[in-house]
């Protein structure tokens, strides 16, 4: 008689199931899309390099001597014609002393030959000479001349030692420091007494290899083809600005590379020659290009991929060809349209074939106050292709 009880029981167990509230569905992930942003994009190429002044004088003396006395600061700006040394010159002022006087001594013995000369051209027309002792004393006037004009030359020879003895920058620029100390006998042409660099403009000093080579003759035409920007090591923009002056006429047959140089002002002397240097040189027209954040690009295997959104929610992939990276914006080559949604946050919840909630955002990467306008060019670094 217990059956129908038990069997009652089970009934009301299975009503009470059935009635139980479903569980709520699984909340889908949440995803920020946008389209790939269009820019024209300038394309680069990085070389590294080094600074060297376009003019460089070691400053050596031109006569032997004392050290006198020194009239620059180590490090100190110099114009041409400044004194920088002066060498003992007491030596030199008496040389040119006694060179004057030979010029006096020349002189007496010129006017005493052309006087004997003009008596023996006298007596020789009256016969009272003969015509070979007429002939000497011509000779002796020409010799007389020879020795005055050698005379002069001396005078002229030892007041330029003396001028020699004032040591002057023979350009501007920045003088290195001094070499010696006055009291030192420096040697004529030899010792070195200090180094003079200018400092605006300045070159930039790189190698090129040579299939960058045949893309510079390429691209001669292009009025930006000659541009270049340039880093310092501690700088993360390149705010020098210039352009090539100088490309060799010959590849080095040992590196296979050309040596290329770019000028740039430096106003301030603020780089030194001797610096090394990062430098963007522009390598071909700008390009209309499509960008993408870098997070947005998903690495499958050896397939570089981006995840997309259709208007159903479903999550989809593109394999994509990335180029270089700018301002926190891959360059896509191919694989993407200006139509495809993409993922560009949230990539890690998203799966192909499966269904995302997804929020409208904007593909950029670009610092707080800088815009970038439809027409705008951004600068592409290092070498890439498109």
């Amino acid at each position: 008689m217990k059956r129908p009880t038990t069997l009652l029981f089970v009934l009301a167990l299975l009503c009470a199931a059935c009635n139980k509230p479903a569980p709520p569905a699984e909340a889908l992930p949440s995803v920020l899309v946008a389209h790939p942003l269009a820019q024209r994009v300038a394309d680069w190429d990085d070389y590294s390099g080094r600074f060297e002044a376009v003019d460089t004088v070691d400053v050596r003396p031109r006569v032997s001597g004392a050290i006198q006395s020194v009239h620059f600061e180590d490090g100190q700006k110099v114009q041409k014609g400044d004194l920088l040394f002066v060498i003992d010159p007491r030596p030199y002022a008496a040389q040119l002393a006694r060179s004057k006087a030979d010029v006096a001594g020349a002189r007496a013995a010129l006017a005493n030959a052309d006087a004997e000369l003009k008596r023996a051209q006298a007596l020789a027309t009256t016969q009272l000479i003969s015509q070979t002792q007429a002939e000497l004393r011509a000779a002796t006037q020409l010799q007389a001349a020879a020795s005055l004009a050698a005379a002069e030359a001396a005078v002229q020879t030892t007041d330029l030692n003396l001028s020699f003895t004032r040591v002057t920058a023979p350009l501007s620029g920045r003088a290195s420091y001094r070499r010696l100390a006055p009291g030192n006998l420096v040697a004529a042409d030899t010792t070195l007494l200090t180094t003079i660099v200018t400092e605006d403009p300045i070159r930039f000093v790189f190698d090129a290899p040579e299939s960058a080579l045949l893309k510079y003759k390429r691209e001669a035409s292009s009025e930006h083809s000659s541009l270049v920007e340039i880093r310092l090591q501690d700088e993360t923009e390149y705010r020098w600005k210039g352009h090539m002056d100088f490309l060799d006429n010959a590849m080095d047959r040992g590196s296979g590379t050309i040596r290329g140089r770019a000028v740039l002002d430096n106003p301030k002397g603020f780089i030194s020659p001797g610096m090394f240097g990062q430098m963007r040189l522009f390598a071909s027209q700008p390009f209309d290009a499509l960008l993408l954040p870098d997070q947005a690009i998903v690495t499958d295997q050896t397939r570089q991929v981006v995840y997309t959104v259709g208007d159903d929610g479903v999550v989809g992939q593109k394999v994509v060809v990335p180029g270089r990276l700018i301002d926190g914006l891959r360059v896509i080559r191919d694989g993407v349209t200006l139509q495809d949604r993409v993922i560009i946050s949230g990539v890690q919840r998203a799966r192909p074939g499966r269904k995302v909630t997804a929020t409208d955002g904007t593909a950029t990467a670009f610092p707080t106050g800088i815009s970038r306008g439809e027409n705008s060019t951004l600068s592409l670094p290092s070498g890439s292709s498109h």
